[in-house]
């Protein structure tokens, strides 16, 4: 098992010694595929008596028309878009 261990190691620091040295600083890399990370597009929302957020967690707050609505950042982390409607407005939240 150990030797498994180590040869998985060695090959993976070979590849980012390679990737590494390939890597002029002058171009966009790209980890995931294109569109690798759904973007929200019918958010569901609830009171924020209801929200499960601790009262210090990030959000975005956009209102609009007299209606508002917020984005929690953890969301947004694994989502980093939101397509939404607010006071008549078609808005995308962005992080």
């Amino acid at each position: 098992m150990k030797n498994y261990k180590f040869i998985l190691i060695l090959l993976l620091a070979i590849t980012a010694y390679a990737s590494a040295e390939d890597y002029s600083g002058d171009e966009i890399r790209t980890l995931l595929p294109f569109d690798a990370i759904p973007a929200i597009i019918d958010p569901q929302f609830v009171a924020a008596g209801a929200a499960k957020l601790n009262p210090n967690a990030p959000i975005i707050g956009v209102t609009f028309n007299g209606e508002s609505h917020a984005y929690s950042l953890y969301l947004l982390n694994g989502h980093e878009i939101v397509n939404d409607v607010v006071g008549g407005m078609s808005i995308a939240t962005t992080w």
